[in-house]
């Protein structure tokens, strides 16, 4: 929208790359970038280092990732959530305050005055996610698609229409908050499933530091606490049913009536039961 210019002019844009993203996702950063430069506008890639090969390596900072637990004693729990901050938020703010002036190697300070507005892509259905609180005192936030009223549907047909086709959901491959509609998407392709089945086994004990397992009880992947090949990813949720529904509608209004206007299919509002009778009724008061 920013270069098409329905949303007024943007100075850059900022991608912050876990290093452990789907294809799809890598792919579609690709093209942005091409379109952001047609516009003039630069698109910053920033990077912490590799979640994946941070997580099981033991010479690195332990970063906590929500991992779905069963403890030693048989209750269940949720890691905390650190990647998140450390892997995005992190890298993003540090580019932030260096385009705002912040001197190196640390760009931590930025000059007095200096502020940025950060634009920040929730859908109107994503409305509960909104944090106004100021987290700093170099940004302001705005939500244009909230501001806009779209939602994830409104944004998809606005993809599609401008030649986008389907987007890919910006997301480490191995996020315990995927959905089982994500695992599938993932097991569709071999290279990326095997690398989360995987990574899956290497985090059952959380990591290894120290010489000693960090869980005494065990981590996994998926909310139902089994190893991800074993996983009801296939059971379809009652989410997933209702944004089907839904595509149905958008498939309407994309693509016309499926029926079309044939005799034996045309929607005139009156069943064809009906006419009929009337006209029987119509033939006997004659």
């Amino acid at each position: 929208m920013a270069v098409g210019g329905e949303l007024g002019r943007l100075d850059g844009a900022i991608f912050a790359d876990t290093g452990w993203e789907p294809r799809r996702v890598y792919t579609h950063v690709d093209r942005l970038e091409v379109e952001l430069s047609k516009a003039g506008i630069p698109l910053y890639r920033v990077r912490k280092g590799n979640l994946r090969a941070d997580t099981l390596d033991p010479a690195t900072r332990f970063v906590s990732v929500p991992y779905f637990t069963r403890n030693a004693d048989g209750t269940e729990g949720m890691g905390r959530r650190q990647c998140t901050a450390e892997y995005k938020l992190g890298p993003i703010n540090r580019k932030v305050r260096e385009l705002l002036g912040a001197a190196p190697p640390n760009y931590r300070t930025v000059p007095r005055g200096r502020t940025a507005v950060q634009w920040i892509g929730f859908s109107s259905d994503e409305i509960h996610r909104v944090n106004d609180r100021r987290e700093n005192r170099y940004t302001t936030k705005r939500y244009p698609l909230i501001e806009l009223g779209m939602s994830r549907k409104d944004c998809e047909r606005w993809l599609r229409a401008r030649g986008w086709g389907d987007v890919a959901k910006s997301a480490c491959l191995g996020c315990p908050y995927h959905g089982n509609a994500q695992w599938r998407a993932i097991r569709r392709n071999a290279e990326e499933w095997a690398d989360v089945v995987d990574f899956d086994h290497r985090i059952r004990k959380g990591g290894i530091r120290s010489g000693r397992p960090e869980l005494d009880g065990e981590a996994f992947l998926h909310r139902s606490r089994v190893p991800l090949e074993t996983a009801p990813i296939g059971r379809i949720t009652r989410t997933e049913r209702v944004d089907a529904q839904l595509e149905i509608y958008d498939e309407f209004a994309e693509q016309g009536d499926p029926n079309g206007c044939s005799p034996y299919g045309c929607r005139s509002g009156v069943p064809t039961v009906a006419k009929l009778r009337l006209g029987e009724e119509a033939q006997r008061g004659a």
